[in-house]
């Protein structure tokens, strides 16, 4: 088994490693470990591993470290088999480089206009990303020179060679100078990538991690697609809903625990963080509070939480999806201990859909997509657990008291039940903190009874008509398009009227959204 190491063990920059800190890695995957100090010795690599082990960093962190900002000229190859994986290598590569100025990545791959990425190109591109047929076309364009260039990367070798790309990358490889540093990765190692490593390498480390078990069967595994701005509401319609007991919440860095935290307390949750920057004495305290069900949702990052072993864990929930198949196996292992039920669930947004796409692949596990609970399914779950209390209560006894001052306000104008009836509202408005009605909450907007007026910051002059507002308001929110209200649109700002009973969700997912390209600032309409 590799020993792993944390990013700050190894010989990088203070650029990379703040970059790195940025994306909330603090400890290196296996592969990362195996293969960054060979590659940082200049040395050839032929490293297998599987998708999703963090193979992007393990290339992409060296290329940076190699690289002399000064110099514009190209200095690092990576061939990457499709477009999707070229345009991913591109974009982690660059979030690495976001603390070194002068580093440009260029992506170059096919079905984008050539003409473009030829601009690019002779603005300087120390780093150039791209698929073999796209690199080929340029080179026989001469639109692209790669006499300077340092380091040549094959990403997912085996599957570009699947693909037919073997003439192509031996016809770039071919065109590289004799002392380029040359590094191969791949999910498997066929004859015919150790025949090129045999021919194009020059005494190549090889480097493997063998793939563990991946399994998780006790565990039932969801997946919720949400965009960013609307994790925190997700997040706490599914605690709502499904109602853990306790629940460990995973963030990819240390700023994300703390906000996070701060944002579940502020909204009545028992909740606390736990990551790295917390001394001994925090930590403990933190964990035993979350041991002893004091708090009973604890927010954390990967490192943090190595070595928890709280047995009666009933749900765990990836906040931020992790960045590898081993990371994802590891949290939701929180899960499920001892022959429990459990349950995962992970919020997926945008791009983030490949990494999923690799968990499902190398775990085998059945993930299955659900809608994020809508409000009136929060409303439902909380009454349902009120009526849960009450009836435990009556079963606990003890009530002769309380019975007495119930039959004081019962008689002729009211029954026991409709005393019981106000009673629960009194206790369900109470705990939920929505003891107003809608009205009351967003006040006097203007709208039609049973209606509240929202606002939106675009008008005519962003080129947006009532069916935009319909269709992104239906889209995003589920609301049908027949349940709006009117609408009136003005140059620079709109009104619209949803019902009452959605107003709340319409503004938490609307708001930040985009129509048309618009992003949007939504808030209820004051009446003047």
């Amino acid at each position: 088994m590799v020993e792993k190491l944390l990013f700050a063990d190894l010989p990088l920059s203070k650029e990379v490693l703040r970059a790195i800190q940025d994306m909330g890695f603090e400890e290196a995957s296996p592969i990362q470990t195996m293969s960054i100090p060979h590659i940082l010795a200049g040395k050839d690599v032929v490293g297998q591993a599987q998708t999703g082990t963090g193979k992007t960093a393990a290339f992409g962190i060296p290329i940076l470290e190699r690289i002399d900002p000064r110099d514009k000229a190209t200095q690092a190859v990576v061939l990457c088999p499709t477009r999707e994986l070229a345009i991913q290598v591109a974009e982690e590569v660059t979030t690495l480089a976001r603390h070194k100025r002068g580093i440009s990545v260029v992506p170059v791959y096919g079905g984008q206009p050539i003409e473009r990425q030829v601009r690019a190109l002779r603005r300087g591109a120390q780093v150039i990303v791209g698929t073999p047929g796209r690199v080929m076309d340029h080179l026989d364009r001469g639109t692209m020179d790669i006499n300077t260039v340092k380091m040549v990367v094959l990403d997912e070798a085996d599957e570009m060679l699947d693909m037919g790309f073997r003439d192509d990358i031996e016809f770039i490889l071919g065109k590289m100078e004799q002392e380029v540093q040359t590094v191969f990765f791949s999910a498997t190692m066929p004859r015919a990538i150790l025949d090129m490593a045999q021919r194009y390498l020059k005494e190549p480390e090889f480097l493997k991690v063998t793939q563990k078990l991946l399994t998780v069967p006790s565990i039932e595994q969801i997946y919720f697609e949400v965009r960013p701005f609307q994790k925190l509401e997700s997040l706490c319609r599914v605690l709502d809903v499904y109602n853990p007991k306790l629940t460990i919440v995973f963030c990819s860095t240390k700023v994300g625990v703390d906000e996070l935290a701060t944002n579940l307390q502020a909204r009545g949750y028992d909740a606390d963080g736990l990551h790295g920057n917390l001394n001994q004495a925090q930590r403990d305290r933190v964990m035993n509070r979350f041991r002893k069900g004091n708090i009973d949702i604890l927010v954390a990052t990967d490192v943090a939480a190595r070595g928890i072993d709280v047995e009666n864990v009933e749900a765990v929930v990836n906040y931020d999806i992790p960045n590898d198949v081993e990371s994802y196996v590891h949290r939701i292992g929180r899960t499920g201990r001892a022959g429990r039920a459990g349950r995962a669930f992970t919020f997926v947004s945008g791009r983030e859909f490949y990494k999923l796409r690799d968990i499902k692949r190398f775990t085998k596990a059945q993930i299955a997509q659900r809608q994020v609970p809508s409000l009136s399914e929060v409303e439902n779950a909380k009454f349902t657990q009120m009526l849960n209390e009450v009836t435990n209560q009556i079963r606990t006894g003890g009530l002769e008291r309380y019975i007495e001052l119930v039959e004081g306000i019962i008689g002729e104008e009211f029954t026991s039940v409709e005393a019981a009836a106000a009673l629960l509202r009194m206790m369900m408005h109470r705990n939920a903190g929505d003891a107003v009605t809608e009205e009351q909450k967003f006040g006097d907007t203007g709208a039609q009874p049973g209606m509240v007026r929202l606002f939106f910051n675009v008008g005519r002059k962003a080129r947006v008509t009532a069916r935009d507002f319909v269709g992104a308001i239906a889209g995003e929110t589920g609301l049908p398009g027949r349940m709006i209200g009117s609408i009136d649109i003005y140059d620079r700002f709109t009104f619209v009227e949803v019902p009452n009973e959605f107003a709340a969700e319409v503004l938490a997912v609307m708001n930040g959204n985009q129509i048309r390209g618009n992003k949007l600032a939504v808030e209820p309409a004051s009446r003047r």
